[in-house]
């Protein structure tokens, strides 16, 4: 029987083999995609100063609206893609914790009795108990370690998309939210000029029993009247599908207590500096989300390039055995065996996988400056929306008050004879038209708030 001694050198000598897995790589380096890229915006990026979005609250960004600061809560709180994105990132966490288990070994612990016949007309008792460890593999080549690396990435990679996700959600609901506002203002536009049309067939059809307005006048202000009657109507639907888009966002019906909206024209956002394109773009949660799966892809040609190395597995026990219950735990047992498997033939099953590997580590590289580019074109975009719309929105201001203007002087000529009814139909429908310009205009630029906050990575952070 082997001494003590001897027999703990023997496991200090497997314990040392088991840790045999801090071998060298053999994933390719990672080195982050430089994408042809401008090194300023094209639209003036405005103040250089201020907090950059990706570190301002949703909280600050929209503290003028205490009804939309409501809305986005109930969004987190209750929205089904959000949980699915959040639950996705739990399921990749532990995906990536069996991942890392595999690295060590699995010791488990047992007891065993048997009886059996010892040839001389009795039976013969044995009994064990101890340690195991089975199959564990050496990664001397760093196979496992690898696979353990790309469910890491992979894990790192659901939690940006759950970011990711959760800045979509608030920009989505804002947009919304401002969407429906703009439906409710065009729908008074729409009711008050139905009722004015309303109003002028009436006094038209009035003058034409008295002889004073044509058959054409007459005709005009019906065709009109109708014309006013399904605006209305149209925004009416328009206004209850907003109200539907909103509903499943917040993922149930819109409460009664919510604070009272606010018109379009009294929101007011923060102002953002866009920074320098380099800066901005590697701080997005879709950026890092795609470089995470690019590392993952490095790991996974790492883990395909170990398999056409031998693999090394060890089973080692120590324990007890004796043939009385009474003594089990005065004799001592172990054992180490180890196999090796070195491929010889695998009908091109291992050069495939690393041709695969390497062919979807270039489908990661081309996704991430796909998605650098597109988060540049997103953040130009509301740039070049931000640069505009104040300009065009204080054009048709002025535009729509110049034909209320023109509207009042018409109905003061038309009550005084000195207009006709066609002319007083013509600037009823300028006036309208130039008022439901101004909405959308609205409407537009603070979209393209929402949007500019989202593409700087605006969003996260907590106040």
């Amino acid at each position: 029987m082997m001494t003590r001694t001897s027999m703990s050198k023997n496991l200090i000598a497997a314990a040392a083999a088991l840790m045999l897995s801090a071998c060298a790589s053999l994933a390719p380096e990672h080195q982050r995609p430089a994408p042809a890229l401008a090194e300023q915006w094209s639209a003036p990026a405005g103040s250089a100063q201020g907090v950059a979005a990706s570190d301002l609250a949703w909280q600050s960004f929209y503290a003028g609206d205490a009804r939309l600061q409501a809305l986005i809560q109930l969004a987190l709180d209750n929205n089904r893609d959000l949980r699915v994105a959040l639950l996705n990132v739990e399921q990749a966490r532990a995906l990536a914790g069996v991942a890392e288990a595999n690295r060590w070994p699995t010791v488990g612990a047992g007891v065993n009795a048997s009886r059996q016949p010892d040839g001389k007309g009795g039976n013969q008792n044995s009994y064990q108990a101890g340690l195991q460890i089975s199959a564990y593999e050496l990664d001397l080549f760093g196979k496992v370690k690898s696979q353990s690396d790309a469910a890491t990435a992979r894990y790192l990679a659901s939690a940006e998309g759950s970011r990711a996700a959760q800045i979509s959600l608030i920009a989505g609901v804002a947009s919304a939210h401002f969407a429906l506002q703009a439906d409710e203002e065009l729908l008074a536009l729409a009711a008050q000029t139905a009722k004015a049309r309303e109003d002028s067939l009436r006094l038209t059809r009035l003058r034409f029993d008295a002889g004073a307005s044509s058959s054409l006048e007459l005709n005009s202000a019906d065709s009109a009247a109708a014309a006013a009657q399904a605006s209305l109507a149209q925004a009416k639907r328009q206004r209850e599908l907003s109200e539907n888009a909103l509903v499943l966002l917040i993922a149930q019906p819109l409460p009664k207590d919510l604070p009272k909206a606010q018109s379009l024209a009294l929101q007011r956002t923060l102002e953002l500096p866009a920074g320098l394109p380099s800066e901005v773009l590697v701080k997005r949660p879709d950026v890092l989300q795609a470089e995470q799966l690019l590392i993952a892809a490095n790991a996974n040609i790492g883990a395909a390039r170990a398999a056409f190395f031998p693999s090394i597995s060890l089973t080692t026990s120590l324990g007890t055995a004796s043939s009385e219950l009474s003594q089990l735990f005065t004799n001592t047992v172990w054992s180490v065996a180890g196999q090796a498997l070195m491929p010889i033939f695998d009908a091109g099953r291992n050069q495939a996988n690393l041709q695969a590997s390497k062919a979807a580590q270039g489908i990661a590289v081309a996704q991430y400056e796909k998605t650098v580019q597109t988060a540049f074109r997103e953040v130009a975009d509301a740039l070049a929306g931000k640069a505009t719309f104040s300009d065009q929105l204080q054009a048709q201001t002025a535009q729509a008050r110049a034909e209320a203007e023109r509207l009042k002087l018409v109905e003061l000529r038309f009550a005084n004879g000195a207009s006709n009814s066609l002319e007083l139909l013509d600037a009823q429908r300028a006036s309208y038209a130039a008022q439901q310009a101004v909405l959308q205009v609205r409407l537009g630029q603070l979209q393209n708030h929402v949007q500019l906050y989202k593409a700087l990575g605006g969003g996260l952070a907590k106040s």
